[in-house]
């Protein structure tokens, strides 16, 4: 069950930019299984953290819900207890939970300036479903983890009472969080505080989708009755990313070309149907980044800042890079540069096809871990050809930012690529993204004026416009014409936030009275 708002209760915002059929204001609340800085394996976490922090500064009353991994627990020395432990059922099963935040001790504000309102963070805490080393996994899945987001779900549900009041907006990321529109419009249909939440489902990533065996189903307290072709059964299997689109007011994915794509057999993993079957409910909005964080003029990570109207500090940030990993100091070979998870996904094929890539003179850089057979791959060509290819499978943020401002080419020749947002922080520093026109690829570079664009997922394709690119490094004045184009763009949150706010609006004016 519920519980029951604290006395006095959370206290309705002052004002929102988002109103109810009957002009109360709102409260938004996104729930997600991964959350930057805490913990993340990718740009899900990135992406939600940004996009809430700009909600927030936008005057929308926002929160984060995300279970208290091990690892987001070492980041967080203090944490503040919003409720006593409260029992949680799903299924059989009865187990506590309690809910956290973080000590509002945010920057204070300079001399005439006002504190900016900021998303509030709040922690799902479980030792035995998330107290693990792993996020999903170690070496591979949880065998448990259907459980483990099914609780996070229960639990994030049941605590909203004390998180904001009515009306709101539940936004949910990915299959982690896409029980919680189920759970809404079945256990708690008829309740008077969950019945005027409106719920919205982010898909980031459908090629994960959390596919369990059917006997799943009332394991996680649902009647068998939901397992059916419109709702959670996928081909003999539960599909809880499935269940999620079925029961949310709407969907959403991460850019305008990969909405279409996931409507197509090629590109919708098994789900073009149902993402079909969604009509006007369903919608791609391109994610954004924190322009604040990845700034060139005023980045501290790096070794020299610089803008567009001076680039010499690129200059310094490319022999740092260079030093870094032991490759010679030249100024006449371009850097390639990949800053990605070392998976089937992100092109790794087409990289390591027998094509010459290696053999071109230029110098490669790859940043992140990933697949055994693709790290195995490269540090062989490193071993063969120091002086050319480097690995690092240490990934952090503040090597991140030093590889893309020394980098020239970044290279994401993806197999599919829901939105990425590599190659909107690459162009703020003028590194030109060498990509496959899928995505939010295709939406954000513009080929030959801020990057270089193929189209066929094949070898032959991707060495010619890796070819291109080395070609027109040599050619300064039109290398650094592209690299001042790039870094003009802006790839802010302000247009999507608008977009996400008219979803909003949408999903509540359709709310039950």
């Amino acid at each position: 069950m519920p519980l029951s708002p604290p006395d006095p209760a959370v206290a309705p915002p002052a004002s929102s930019p988002l109103l109810a059929r009957d002009g109360r204001p709102a409260s938004l609340v996104h729930l997600a299984g991964e959350l930057a800085p805490y913990a993340r394996t990718g740009g899900l976490g990135e992406a939600v953290a940004s996009l809430a922090a700009y909600q927030a500064e936008a005057g929308l009353p926002t929160s984060i819900v995300m279970p208290l991994y091990q690892k987001a627990r070492a980041r967080l020395p203090q944490l503040v207890p919003v409720t006593e432990p409260y029992e949680v059922t799903v299924g059989v099963r009865r187990e506590a939970a309690q809910l956290f935040t973080t000590p509002d001790d945010g920057p204070p504000p300079g001399v005439g300036e006002r504190r900016r309102p900021r998303a509030r963070h709040y922690f799902v805490a479980n030792e035995y479903y998330f107290g693990r080393p792993g996020i999903y996994g170690e070496g591979g899945d949880y065998a448990d983890n259907a459980r483990r987001y099914a609780f996070f779900c229960a639990a994030a549900i049941a605590a909203l009472p004390r998180i904001a009041a009515a009306p709101l907006v539940v936004h949910a990321h990915d299959w982690h969080a896409a029980l919680a529109p189920v759970y809404l419009r079945t256990w708690w249909a008829t309740h008077p505080y969950y019945r005027h939440a409106s719920t919205v489902l982010s898909v980031h990533n459908a090629g994960y989708q959390g596919h369990f065996p059917p006997g799943t189903i009332p394991d996680l307290g649902l009647p068998w009755e939901l397992f059916n072709l419109h709702q959670l059964e996928w081909y003999g299997r539960m599909n809880l990313l499935k269940g999620g689109m079925a029961f949310a007011d709407a969907v959403v994915t991460v850019s305008p070309t990969h909405a279409e794509e996931l409507r197509t057999p090629e590109g919708g993993f098994g789900l073009h149907d149902a993402f079909r079957a969604l009509g006007n409910r369903f919608t791609g909005i391109a994610n954004g980044i924190d322009q604040h964080v990845w700034d060139p003029c005023n980045d501290p990570h790096i070794a020299a800042c610089f803008t567009r109207g001076d680039l010499s500090g690129k200059g310094k940030c490319r022999a740092e890079l260079q030093r870094a990993y032991g490759l010679p100091l030249r100024d006449d070979v371009p850097i390639f540069a990949m800053a990605a998870r070392l998976v089937w996904q992100k092109g790794l094929d087409l990289v390591l096809a027998p094509t010459g890539l290696f053999d071109l003179d230029a110098q490669f850089v790859f940043l992140g871990a990933g697949e055994r057979r693709y790290e195995d791959a490269l540090r062989a060509w490193s071993a063969r050809v120091p002086d050319r290819v480097r690995v690092d499978t240490q990934f952090t943020d503040e090597k991140e930012h030093r590889l893309i401002a020394g980098g020239d080419v970044l290279l994401m020749p993806c197999q599919y690529e829901p939105c990425g947002l590599t190659q909107m922080r690459a162009q703020r520093y003028g590194t030109l993204p060498l990509v496959r026109a899928v995505g939010g690829l295709a939406d954000t570079v513009e080929n030959g004026v801020t990057g270089f664009v193929f189209r066929a997922y094949d070898a032959g394709a991707f060495i010619a416009c890796a070819i291109r690119a080395l070609r027109t490094f040599h050619d300064r004045r039109v290398w650094e014409a592209m690299m001042r184009e790039a870094m003009t763009r802006d790839f802010g949150w302000a247009r999507s936030e608008e977009r996400y706010l008219n979803v909003y609006r949408r999903v509540m004016r359709d709310a039950p009275a």
